[in-house]
């Protein structure tokens, strides 16, 4: 970036330090020289933000904005200076001050806001989007303590306070001038005069909520994106007669009580606290969004009639479907619209990303606590339905079991994907598989409906960060082979094919890996103690642990191997290091219990000197972004191994993709892409599909059978009943074969488990090969370009936003 040189920037810390903290660069702390050093940064964002805002304030162009219970953004940095282009300016500036600008990278914390892929995939976008240069704001929550910081003892995941804001929030600029208020609970009063009906409310409970802005920098682009993030508090913060009485906690009760809306991500729901908490969350931060972008545009344009032509408003799962609503409420009570004018504008700049096809995730309300909480936006849904219903009745007549399945009021349940769909102009799911999926089945009554609104777009990821910034020995050596062309064109990543034979290169790729490899394996050392070899193969999974992601079946593959090895530790096989990470809902018993098996299978084989040559079980707790820029350039096999028919897409693949690991999958999500892409030759593909997955079930699947027709996996099962240092895991063996009261091996880990131990022997002969596996390794990395966020964003608003990029 032009205008900041070595010189420069140490002057601008230096005074930050004088200024804020009373220090010199020689006297200050590392947290000082950090603090600073993010000052510097965020004052250079601030000035290309209004430089920005200047462009485009004439400019009447349409304006995205993303709407997401989380943003998992990662430490900012880092991630700022790369974008900006003064990564080597800032590291010779701290350095010349006294400090490392990488020990400043390595401390900062990764920020509360997001949990998995959905929250990864909203950084993503808003990377591309600001990179491509689409006016873009994301809208989501200021959590204080974020999902939970997760700490492993004795193979047991305990949640811990994520106080990330105690270094983090230097990252925020508090907006004071820009506040909400957001209604829940009391009385709604009618009053119709002069043929509008004008809305009040009784004994309502009032939340403010108070906007703080996280600056998105764009590579090489004059763009800055914002995440505005709500913090809640209370209007009447403090009752000083309460306090003066001695009624100290009633003084501070609304305080604490509105403060609880954006204490924690995702709270427990397996009660109903926990459920008014959710929807109480949901509703706070879609209500102050759309409140926030309706005023800013009547600021720009001073009407609203072209509200539909100059916004669009993408929600990002079911969390956000309340945005149908609310804008509905905010055009009808607040600006004396009609219905009709209403519904048109709404369903005209709403559109929604479905990311599941799991029952379960497929958010509903019970309609008696939604009516409790949110009486004014229960009678507009309730007259969406009456008046969809009505629709569906002309189209359907007679056909009450269709017309209740589509209704978004059904059996006293608020269905929010109905509801997103109904008021949506389009719907997407995030890869070609979970597109049609969604059409041939949950939605296969919308799409005959509305045949229209329904589209494909597949995932992609940040290219930049996670190629660029995690491995950039990797990415020096794609351009001195090609050009830098691919950091801002991503599909010129196929250049580099033409070196899938290049001796060379392979030599290259070899000595990066190993390196990478090297300091993973130096950081599995320093948290858990255990010494891994870097010249073992990696196989690594790293994802959300749930069932359907199917952890069990890579821990059962492990198991088989130590079943081999304690019958013959001489046994030919490949020397192997498997790493976890992931995170477990506080509330799934079960996928902790997959946690608790992990790390057991982990200590009964470090006891073994000679198996433990061969085998290696790592779980590496706290999983977040700064650890996943360690681990997928450190990668050999991505295991991507869910039912086919479960994953909607996944991220992780491209990830391990792009820093040349290659993928053991199933025909599941984006791995279906990923084997168009590369071919069956460089992608190793096992088990059932969707199509054979249903057949099965539809048949009678009894995985008993599997059981008794495999003698390594009927042994690999019956070791789990054993005891393992009085340890054993019973439930587990009734999971997979009597189904603990349910259904048995709900996700046909076993079905899938021989040609999953087939797939595996075949990757480890290839690995054997070097020439053959960088070969693999360059075609992969070659086309991992279709998988960037930027080719996702062009998709988007193309197909789906209809917007342009600021020229």
């Amino acid at each position: 970036m032009e205008g900041y040189n070595v010189k420069q920037v140490k002057k601008n810390i230096e005074k930050k330090l004088s200024t804020y903290f009373g220090v010199t660069a020689q006297d200050a702390s590392e947290l000082q020289l950090y603090e600073a050093t993010v000052m510097t940064v965020r004052d250079i964002l601030s000035a290309k933000r209004t430089a920005w805002r200047s462009l485009t304030k004439q400019k009447e162009i349409k304006k995205i904005y993303y709407f997401s219970m989380e943003f998992l953004v990662g430490p900012s940095l880092k991630n700022n200076l790369y974008n900006l282009r003064l990564a080597d300016v800032y590291e010779k500036a701290v350095c010349e001050l006294g400090g490392d600008i990488n020990k400043l990278y390595e401390d900062e914390p990764d920020p509360g806001l997001g949990n998995g892929g959905l929250g990864r995939l909203a950084s993503c976008f808003m990377d591309s989007m600001t990179t491509e240069n689409y006016p873009t704001y994301g809208y989501s929550i200021c959590y204080e303590y974020g999902l939970f910081k997760q700490k492993i003892i004795d193979g047991q995941q305990i949640e811990l306070p994520d106080d990330w804001l105690e270094k983090g929030k230097s990252w925020l600029v508090p907006r004071s001038d820009i506040s909400y208020t957001v209604n829940f609970g009391g009385k709604v009063v009618e009053n119709w005069k002069d043929g509008r009906n004008y809305i009040s409310y009784e004994k309502a409970e009032q939340v403010k909520a108070v906007a703080y802005d996280m600056m998105i920098s764009g590579y090489d682009s004059p763009n800055i994106g914002t995440l505005r993030l709500w913090s809640a508090q209370s209007p009447n913060k403090f009752n000083m007669n309460l306090f003066s009485q001695g009624n100290y906690f009633t003084a501070v009760k609304d305080s604490i009580d509105a403060e609880t809306l954006s204490r924690v991500l995702y709270p427990a729901d397996n009660h109903t606290e926990g459920k008014l908490l959710r929807l109480s969350q949901q509703y706070f931060f879609v209500s102050a969004s759309l409140q926030n972008i309706v005023e800013n545009h009547i600021k720009k344009y001073g009407r609203l009639d072209n509200l539909k032509d100059k916004i669009a408003v993408h929600i990002n799962d079911t969390h956000p479907a309340l945005c149908v609503p609310e804008l509905m409420r905010i055009l009808i009570d607040e600006h004396g619209w009609n219905w009709e004018r209403a519904w048109d504008t709404v369903t005209s700049v709403v559109s929604y990303t479905n990311h599941t096809v799991l029952p379960e995730a497929l958010e509903e309300w019970d309609e008696g606590l939604f009516g409790l909480r949110l009486p004014r936006i229960h009678m507009l849904v309730k007259e969406i339905n009456r008046r969809f219903c009505d629709e569906l009745w002309q189209r359907y007549p007679g056909s009450w079991d269709k017309i209740s399945k589509m209704a978004v009021i059904s059996y006293g349940r608020v269905r929010m994907a109905n509801l997103a769909i109904v008021g949506s102009k389009k719907v997407n799911g995030v890869s070609k598989l979970h597109s049609q999926i969604l059409k041939d089945t949950i939605f296969k009554n919308y799409k005959e409906y509305t045949p229209q609104k329904f589209t494909n777009v597949t995932n992609g990821i940040a290219h930049r960060r996670w190629l660029c910034m995690a491995n950039p020995a990797l990415c020096e050596l794609i351009k001195e082979c090609t050009s830098d062309k691919f950091i801002l064109e991503p599909k010129r990543l196929i250049d580099f094919e033409s070196f899938r034979d290049d001796k060379g290169v392979h030599e290259r790729l070899m000595k990066i890996k190993r390196d990478n490899k090297l300091a993973l394996s130096k950081e599995i050392k320093r948290k858990t103690g255990i010494v891994v070899d870097e010249n073992s193969v990696f196989d690594v999974q790293v994802k959300r642990i749930h069932e359907y992601k199917r952890q069990t079946l890579n821990i059962l593959k492990i198991i088989s191997y130590y079943r081999i090895l304690l019958d013959n530790p001489d046994a030919n096989i490949t020397p192997q290091t498997f790493i976890f990470a992931g995170k477990a809902a506080p509330s799934y018993y079960f996928a902790k219990e997959i946690i608790r098996l992990i790390c057991k299978v982990s200590s009964e084989i470090e006891k073994h000197p000679k198996i433990r040559e061969k085998l290696k079980v790592v779980f590496l707790e706290d999983y977040n972004v700064s650890l996943a820029e360690r681990i997928f350039p450190a990668s050999d096999i991505s295991e991507q191994i869910s039912l086919a028919g479960k994953e909607a897409s996944g991220t992780s693949c491209m990830k391990f993709m792009i820093n040349g690991a290659l993928t053991l999958g199933t025909q599941d999500g984006a791995n279906i892409e990923i084997r168009e892409a590369v071919g069956d030759d460089n992608i190793y593909i096992f088990g059932l599909n969707a199509n054979e997955v249903e057949d099965l079930w539809a048949r009678g699947y009894n995985s008993f059978s599997y059981y008794q027709n495999n003698r390594l996996l009927r042994e690999s099962i019956n070791m789990l009943s054993e005891l393992w240092d009085n340890v054993s895991f019973p439930e587990m063996e009734n999971y997979f074969l009597s189904g603990n009261n349910q259904v048995a091996d709900p996700f046909m880990c076993l079905a899938d488990y021989d040609a999953y131990m087939r797939a595996d022997a075949k990757m480890l002969d290839d690995y054997a090969k070097s020439d053959r596996w960088y070969r693999k390794a360059v075609i992969n990395i070659s086309h991992a370009g279709y998988f960037s966020a930027d080719r996702s964003i062009e998709d988007y608003a193309n197909n789906i936003w209809r917007a342009d990029r600021v020229k």
